[in-house]
């Protein structure tokens, strides 16, 4: 164990000193270089060396080798063999550094921890030396062992290498073979995640697919769905598509099946109506003075003539409209079937009066010396009749008849007038406009003022209150829209004045006009004029004074004839219209007088219905007694009383009969018996048609004890419509 431990220190001495370390150069074969120029030089043992006797087990070396027989390494020599001689001396230095045959890595080992780090360093080693066996140019020197135990020692430090060679070889290929198989089991695992991989992307595309095709069924559905929908509502429409042409051709037959029978109907009216123009003017020549002439009569036919020539004119007229390619209407009918009417009374009570006027000469022929005896007597007669004329003129003069209205009448009528002149004074500067601003802001006024009047009918009360709204708003100031623009009394210092006035003189004008042509259409107009009087008092006193100055027998007032003043202005005052043409007819005059009469008789009986009912009525009915008991104090004159008081009565008789009650009936006595033989006294022959209407209501009126309701009346059930 001495010497072991001795050998032992020796080697771990040489490992550690600068000699044992041997220089090795992996260019020696390129270079050509002996591989043993190094251990000439210096003699070194390789840190292997070390390793390898620390794995070394002396036990092991003593029995595998023989002290006295020599050792031969096989690493150690070349292609021929080298004698060894025992004699040689060999150190263990000199074995170590001696050529390697054969090219050997030696593994790490693994049982021992604490040489782990040499090893490494071996297993370096051994991958950087080449250890196959180089030629040289020089033969490997002699090796002899001097001793057993030198021999032993090479001995040992060849089957050393032997065994770590074999080692290594060994842990080589089991690295090799768990290299392999690492490689197998990660390339089976990268081809089993591949396979994992394609079935996950082969899942995802099928998924993809299906979803796919689960989106173009579902679009395919739907767009099933809608082509069914879209032929619903085709069909839906193709069916509402054959209603309506169904419809339309069958209200295209009833329009033609219409405009035939139009046509038809047409024809027939328009041949009845030159059958009636035919006769009209045969019985027109018939009305002529040759026929009187014959017999020798002498009578005055110039009103049959002028009556008949009337109403050839307005056959003519309707049949001059349609001579323009259209048919005469119902109306136009109705008007030329009451001028044949009219024409053949004419000719029956001409013929009438013919045939009494030959009886009258037939029996004054026969009785003309019975007339002159009874010459005298007859004479006798008349001036006594006279006589009683100029009595009773003389009586009536007596009673207390005026020829002229009360005072405080005719302080009333002035009032009212000169309200009306300063109204007409302040909105001068707009009614004379100087800039063109100013004159289209006074028409666009006047047509808000005056349109809505014109618009006035009895067709529904939702619409007339409308037309009502619109005034009220024009006079509150107010915007409103007319013609399609804005416009406000605001927008002028006197723009309130000048509507004002116009409004009350448009009113007036509707009476004149509208009413005197179609006697119902009184009742709206005095509705809408009611409402607006009850809001708007002034506009009630322009009313006033524009009906007085038109027409001064609604106040009533006979204007005398003053000293200067010509016929044709005192003619206006009485209400006639003059131009150059000369003086109006005196139907047409009655007619307007009539019209104008009729209206403010609507007023003093209409209350606007929405109005506040608290309120007293500004011109009620106490003013229409008064009005007829003025007339019935003051004089009648030809023609005007008989007609006025007939359309006064006609439209207010029964609101005066249901307020007044048996006052009214005797006021009805009064004018029967007392007023109307006045009327009579002063009505000569020509002007009896008024008289006789006048005549017949009143006796209507007092034998039945009634006065039926005006036509036209508007009821309950129209302001509901």
């Amino acid at each position: 164990m001495g010497t072991e431990g001795l050998r032992w220190e020796t080697l771990e001495a040489l490992k550690n000193s600068p000699k044992g370390k041997l220089k090795y150069s992996p260019d020696w074969i390129e270079k050509g270089e002996d591989i043993l120029a190094g251990c000439k030089e210096v003699t070194s043992l390789s840190p292997i060396s070390g390793a390898i006797l620390k794995r070394l087990s002396p036990r092991h070396l003593l029995k595998n080798c023989s002290l006295g027989s020599p050792i031969r390494d096989t690493s150690l020599a070349t292609s021929e063999d080298v004698p060894v001689s025992s004699s040689v001396p060999i150190s263990p230095h000199h074995i170590l550094t001696s050529p390697i045959s054969q090219s050997t890595s030696l593994p790490p080992a693994t049982t021992d921890n604490d040489d782990m780090v040499n090893e490494d360093k071996l297993e370096n080693l051994h991958s950087m030396v080449d250890l196959s066996p180089v030629p040289s140019s020089t033969p490997p020197p002699t090796i002899s062992l001097h001793s057993p135990r030198a021999t032993r020692m090479a001995g040992c430090i060849c089957i050393c290498e032997e065994t770590h060679r074999a080692k290594a070889k060994a842990e080589l290929s089991l690295r090799q073979e768990l290299q392999d198989r690492l490689v197998a089991t990660v390339a089976s695992r990268e081809l089993e995640q591949l396979k994992r991989f394609e079935e996950f992307m082969e899942l995802k595309q099928r998924q993809e697919y299906q979803t796919m095709r689960d989106m173009m069924e579902k679009e395919t559905q739907e767009s099933l769905g809608r082509q069914e929908k879209l032929k619903e509502e085709h069909r839906h429409r193709m069916k509402i598509l054959n209603l309506r042409l169904r419809e339309a051709e069958q209200q295209r037959l009833r329009e033609a099946e219409l405009e035939k029978q139009r046509l038809v109907e047409g024809r027939e009216r328009l041949r009845a109506l030159n059958a009636i123009q035919e006769e009209v003017l045969q019985l027109n020549q018939l009305l002529e003075p040759s026929s009187a002439t014959q017999t020798g009569l002498t009578l005055d036919h110039t009103s049959y003539i002028t009556r008949g020539n009337q109403l050839c004119s307005q056959v003519s007229e309707v049949v001059r409209t349609t001579a323009e390619g259209q048919f005469p209407s119902v109306e136009d009918m109705t008007v030329a079937e009451r001028a044949l009417q009219e024409m053949r009374s004419l000719l029956r009570a001409m013929q009438e009066e013919m045939a009494q006027a030959q009886e009258r000469k037939k029996k004054e022929q026969e009785e003309e010396e019975e007339r002159k005896k009874q010459a005298d007597l007859k004479a006798l007669q008349e001036e006594q009749k006279k006589n009683a004329a100029l009595s009773a003129k003389e009586k009536a003069r007596k009673q207390g008849l005026q020829t002229r209205a009360e005072d405080s009448t005719l302080k009333w009528y002035k009032e009212l007038q000169d309200v009306a002149s300063q109204c007409a004074q302040a909105f001068e500067d707009l009614n004379n406009p100087k800039d063109m601003q100013t004159k289209k802001l006074k028409m666009e006024l006047q047509k808000a003022a005056t349109i809505p009047v014109s618009q006035i009918s009895s067709i529904s009360g939702s619409q007339l209150k409308e037309i009502f709204d619109k005034i009220d708003k024009l006079l509150s100031g107010r915007q409103i829209v007319s013609g399609g623009k804005s416009v406000s009394t605001s927008q002028h210092p006197h723009g309130l004045e000048f509507v004002s006035y116009k409004l009350a003189e448009k009113f007036v004008k509707q009476g004149e006009e509208e009413v005197a042509s179609h006697h119902e259409a009184a009742f709206p107009i005095a509705v809408v004029a009611s409402g607006v009087w009850e809001l708007h008092p002034k506009v009630g006193d322009l009313i006033l004074a524009h009906l007085h100055k038109k027409c001064p027998y609604a106040v009533p007032h006979y204007p005398p004839m003053k000293d200067g003043t010509t016929m044709e202005e005192y003619q206006k005052i009485l209400g006639y219209r003059v131009d150059d043409s000369g003086v109006e007819g005196q139907d047409s005059f009655l007619k307007r007088m009539s019209g104008m009469i009729r209206l403010y008789a609507a007023i003093i009986q209409l209350r606007w219905p929405h109005s506040n009912k608290q309120v007293p009525d500004p011109h009620g009915l106490n003013h229409g007694w008064r009005w007829l008991a003025q007339m019935l104090n003051m004089e009648p004159l030809a023609d005007v009383t008989a007609t006025l008081l007939f359309d006064f009565l006609e439209v207010c008789g029964n609101a005066l009969l249901k307020q007044y009650q048996a006052q009214f009936w005797k006021l009805m006595l009064l004018i029967r018996d007392e007023y109307f033989p006045r009327i009579e006294a002063v009505t000569s022959t020509g002007q009896m048609g008024s008289v006789t209407r006048l005549k017949q209501f009143l006796e209507n009126a007092l034998r039945n004890k009634q006065i039926d309701p005006p036509k036209g009346q508007l009821m309950s059930a129209f302001w509901r419509s």
